[in-house]
């Protein structure tokens, strides 16, 4: 399993802690305006961008009437100020390359506070372009297959017989890679086979990964992974850093 999948991991196991600080109510209503606005409209069914961010957010239980709010602000009701994505590069410790996502409506509020938080962690600020190259924008599912009944080997044949261009055994889930264009259509054809999905996502996906040469640089990349998406205006944080199942238990316990 490739490092990116073991951070996409960790993401999942912060979630509980990050609802409770009620942080992640307000990143995904930030994807929901987002996903209006640039998806074409407010109707799920209609904008499959907007459907994966409501499906995530029912997912994580946010109340149906702070969806709705969040798509009306996408549709630019209401008094509040337009969030844009925005993407920050810079690199690690290690030479491992960082791409990061972030929603804003104040550019200038949001660089300072992820350049403070790169540089005061061992990291450099990166010009746009620099670390882009290295990452491919994919299509994510997640399945979990820990205490089911599923066959892993059938998903997974069953997910590339629908398209999928690779999958990825984790703790306890199966991760499966398409092409972003063909991310619906293989999650519609998984789900006809009633295969339980728990996540469905866009993702930039390294090309190539990097191993530190020491293993406090790894750990301090993944402590740096960690600040940056604690930060308000960043969604997602995404790296080509790999590192072993020991290491990363390490930096779990």
């Amino acid at each position: 399993m490739s490092g990116h999948s073991k951070w996409h991991t960790i993401r999942r196991s912060k979630g509980a802690a990050d609802q409770k600080r009620g942080q992640i109510f307000t990143k995904l209503a930030r994807d929901i305006a987002i996903a209006t606005r640039e998806g074409g409209g407010g109707d799920p069914d209609m904008n499959f961008r907007l459907r994966l961010a409501v499906d995530k957010a029912r997912q994580n239980n946010m109340p149906s009437d702070s969806i709705q709010r969040a798509i009306d602000r996408g549709l630019g009701k209401g008094s509040e100020g337009q969030d844009e994505m925005v993407f920050y590069e810079g690199y690690a410790s290690g030479g491992v390359a960082l791409l990061i996502e972030a929603a804003t409506n104040n550019r200038n509020r949001t660089s300072s506070d992820v350049r403070s938080t790169l540089t005061k962690n061992g990291a450099t600020p990166g010009e746009p372009g620099s670390v882009a190259w290295m990452f491919e924008q994919k299509g994510l599912i997640t399945v979990e297959i820990d205490g089911s009944s599923l066959d892993t080997d059938e998903v997974m044949l069953q997910a590339i017989d629908a398209g999928a261009e690779d999958v990825e055994v984790g703790d306890g889930t199966l991760e499966i890679y398409t092409e972003w264009t063909q991310l619906n259509t293989v999650r519609q054809a998984l789900m006809e086979h009633d295969i339980p999905i728990t996540g469905a996502e866009m993702t930039m996906r390294p090309t190539t990964m990097v191993q530190t040469g020491e293993e406090k640089d790894a750990l301090q990349v993944l402590r740096l992974l960690e600040k940056l998406e604690d930060l308000d205006d960043v969604q997602r944080v995404y790296s080509n850093l790999d590192i072993s199942d020991d290491l990363l238990n390490k930096y779990q316990s």
